[in-house]
């Protein structure tokens, strides 16, 4: 290849040596050539591409404006057009944009006569948005009533809540025009807000508008709206619930004293009627909406204390939730901790709605709860006392916050009442005891504290649901009160099962059937769950499912998750699963060596031809079993757990209880595993011949162990020779390498020598070719002087006359003149 570029170097340098216009050009258009190269390398370096100019993100046909450069300055001016607005602010390469763009469409085209919708690229640098709005993620939904808003939506992107939000913000006040129909707002599950205002002075009372942003208000707080804003605006209503003036905020409450927003010690405003509503909200379910399968709101929660989680499909556009209902009647009686709490909630009579007979506030009963020691500590029963505080004389307490005791006064009631073990065996026949006490720190509070045993909370566990009749008996589960009566109190929880069914597979639901309901309760800080058996009777297995875990001893079996059976049960090392644990390594007419190992444990795979030969030598034994276990992916009960991998547990026949532990300081061979079996199992040792068998067969394998050896010391001398010979062709080759890079280096010196004569040989063909042209030249000119010099001896001898004689006269002057010519 080389000798081929020199020779076609040389025929172009001939050529050029023939016509130096050529080299002349060649070398101007290399200039020209370079000075390109550059300038366009400088440009380069300067020089960003634009971005290219964004189009429409939304469909033509939908209804939606799209401000796909970014023009917030005509937000305003479009929000103007209608009294709700939605404002989309997205981003054309966000995933999340993509697909709630779908949904939003969807939407539009049922609400566009009602909501005008706004779709804006808040990406785009050049565009207002970007540079106005500084927003953590995409997509960002703000809905507008009139003025009021933004209202920030952070429910799920779908079509199905985005509507229902959509709607809860275009009617934010349920309107109660009848009893009946304030009957069913209270009822509900969710907490109520009444407002009474009576449009008959003027076309809106002033305190109207504050009460309508008050419900926005609470949107903005919780996108579900769990608390529900009503107004009343007929005066007979408005008795029902005991409330006679006008502009009175009510809000309902199951388990407290109903109250009405103090407007002599709050400002009647929308942000203190909100926060009002809140902080007094009793709430029996909490819906929870993890962002993600990431996210640490599950976490939160569980750390509180036990939950029970009810995964449900659930539509937001539904008008009626059966299965919802039912869940929220359950947990409605579970939290009713007083059956006979008349006074708090109005009563429905003959047909008729009548008002409510609230008792005065000074004389509403402040109680708690008491957990008595037991007499017989065999027994199970737990005795529970109430212990009630009637505030008989004194101050008033404030009509705006519900009877609450202070820890002084219940000591005082304590201490009072002497609550001791010896006090209490006359309430064994369910009596009551009452004593009075006087507050120590105020001379004017007067208090009587009562107290008595209520009915045994746990008399036992609920028996299967199969063997309860069909007629309510003294069998059926009773939680009404439960959560006042056990130290187990747990906490609803509901999730929908759409948007988090891989929750629900995670703890033990099987398939993905959505259509069904999920329960679970999880216990965090003990660490157990306990999952629902799904069949028919929804209400009474729920109820049934709670009673039997807050008995003292729960007779639930805890879930663990596990893999599937494995394919190939019969194999010589039995894969152990979480379901079959018990049934294998507990079975007491085996003795079992478990084998304990995870996927990520390297280790544990450098013993898995150890536990194959052992499992070969104990073949056919059919008292003994080798059995293995991935702890990784099966949850174990906490006794069998190990705190590190590999680990070998023997379980000796009819001695399970007896477990050993293969020793840490010794090394896991195949002598020593099978020592430490026939040292543990009480069969292998009475089974003298067998016993015999195995020290003849541990023998042999001794003997091979040995040759083995023997031949791993001759593979080791063999493995040094080759090192050695490796050894030496390397060095051979770093001798070769370094003679290489030497004729490399000379190679590259020759090539400069020929570069040098070949240029020299240009210079000297040039100089022969000058030569040559002299000669040539000098060749013409001798030419020419011999034409010239014939000439003139021609001139110098004209032939003689034929009369004429030669002479030398006159002929001298003749030659002379011609020689100097």
């Amino acid at each position: 290849m080389l000798r081929r570029l020199r020779v076609s170097l040389r025929q172009v340098v001939n050529q050029m040596a023939r016509r130096p216009d050529l080299l002349c050009g060649a070398i101007v258009l290399s200039c020209l050539l370079i000075l390109a190269v550059k300038l366009t390398c400088s440009r380069a370096k300067n020089v960003v591409a634009p971005a290219r100019p964004p189009v429409r993100f939304f469909s033509s046909d939908a209804p939606v404006v799209d401000l796909f450069l970014g023009q917030l300055e005509q937000v305003d001016r479009l929000r103007s057009m209608a009294e709700v607005s939605l404002i989309f602010f997205y981003a054309p390469w966000c995933a999340h944009s993509i697909t709630a763009r779908e949904e939003v469409q969807h939407v539009a085209r049922r609400l566009s006569r009602e909501v005008q919708f706004i779709a804006i690229n808040c990406w785009w640098h050049h565009g207002k948005c970007r540079k106005q709005q500084n927003f953590y993620q995409y997509p960002v939904i703000h809905l507008f009533y009139r003025r009021f808003g933004p209202i920030d939506y952070k429910g799920p992107l779908t079509a199905a809540y985005l509507e229902r939000f959509i709607q809860r913000v275009i009617t934010p006040l349920t309107y109660l025009p009848s009893r009946a129909t304030l009957q069913d707002f209270l009822s509900y599950h969710e907490p109520g807000v009444v407002g009474y205002f009576e449009f008959n002075a003027s076309p809106q009372p002033p305190g109207y508008l504050i009460f309508l942003s008050s419900a926005l208000q609470a949107l903005k707080r919780d996108y579900r709206g769990s608390m529900r804003f009503a107004v009343i605006t007929s005066k007979q209503v408005a008795e029902a619930i005991s409330v006679f003036e006008d502009e009175t905020i009510y809000m309902h409450r199951r388990f407290n004293t109903s109250l009405i927003f103090p407007r002599a010690e709050r400002n009647f405003t929308s942000e203190n009627i909100c926060s009002w509503a809140y902080e007094h909200r009793e709430s029996v379910m909490h819906w929870l909406q993890p962002h993600g399968a990431k996210s640490q709101l599950l976490e939160h929660e569980l750390t509180k204390g036990p939950a029970l989680l009810l995964f449900l499909p659930f539509d937001p556009l539904s008008p009626s939730q059966p299965l919802l209902k039912q869940i929220a009647d359950i947990a409605l009686q579970y939290h009713s901790c007083n059956e006979t709490r008349w006074w708090e909630r109005p009563t429905y009579w003959d047909g008729t709605w009548q008002p409510s007979r609230r008792l005065p506030l000074a004389s509403t009963p402040c109680c708690n709860t008491v957990v008595l020691p037991r007499l017989d500590y065999s027994s199970r029963t737990h005795n529970v006392c109430e212990l009630c505080l009637n505030q008989s004389a004194g101050v008033r307490p404030s009509a705006v916050q519900s009877p609450r005791c202070t820890f002084l006064e219940m000591e005082a009631a304590l201490d009072s009442f002497y609550l001791k073990q010896h006090t209490f065996t006359q309430l064994l026949a369910h009596s009551t005891a009452c004593s009075n006490v006087v507050n120590t720190y105020s001379p004017f509070s007067h208090f009587s504290a009562c107290c008595k045993t209520l009915r045994p909370s746990f008399p036992s566990p609920a028996p299967p649901l199969e063997a309860f009749p069909q007629a309510p008996g003294p069998q059926v589960a009773n939680i009404t009160g439960l959560k006042c009566r056990t130290n187990k109190t747990l906490r609803f929880y509901l999730l929908d099962s759409h948007l988090h069914w891989t929750f629900a597979a995670r703890l033990g639901a099987q398939g993905s059937a959505h259509h069904e309901l999920f329960a679970t309760i999880v216990n965090l800080p003990d660490e157990v769950h306990y999952v629902l058996d799904h069949r028919e009777g929804l209400k009474d297995r729920l109820e049934h499912f709670i009673w039997n875990y807050s008995v003292p001893y729960s007779p639930l079996k805890r879930h663990l998750v596990g893999d599937s059976v494995p394919k190939s049960p019969d194999s010589l090392i039995k894969e152990v699963t979480t379901a079959s644990f018990l049934s294998t390594v507990m079975d007491p007419e085996k003795d079992v060596l478990l084998f304990y190992y995870t996927q990520w444990c390297g280790f544990c795979t450098v013993l898995n031809h150890i536990i194959i030969q052992l499992a070969r030598l104990f073949q056919g034994n059919s008292k003994f079993t080798v059995a293995r276990v991935n702890t990784a992916r099966n949850d174990l009960p906490w006794e069998f757990m190990v705190d590190h991998f590999p680990a070998l547990l023997f379980f000796p026949r009819e001695r399970k209880h007896l477990s050993v532990k293969f020793p840490e300081d010794l090394p896991i061979t195949l002598p020593n595993l099978v020592r430490f079996i026939l040292q543990h199992s009480s069969i292998l040792r009475r089974d003298g011949t067998r016993a015999g068998l195995l020290e003849e067969e541990l023998r042999r394998m001794q003997v091979e162990v040995r040759a083995l050896q023997h031949a791993r010391e001759q593979l080791s001398q063999q493995l040094s020779q080759l090192w050695q010979e490796k050894r030496r062709l390397s060095l051979h080759t770093q001798t070769l390498e370094s003679r290489n890079a030497e004729l490399q280096q000379q190679g590259r010196r020759l090539e400069l020598l020929y570069q040098e004569k070949h240029q020299q040989l240009l210079d000297t063909v040039s100089k022969l070719q000058a030569l040559a042209d002299a000669s040539e030249n000098l060749l013409a000119e001798n030419t020419l002087l011999k034409v010239l010099l014939a000439s003139v001896k021609e001139k110098a001898h004209p032939e003689p006359s034929a009369g004429q004689e030669f002479t030398g006269e006159g002929t001298t002057e003749d030659l002379k003149s011609h020689g100097h010519s």
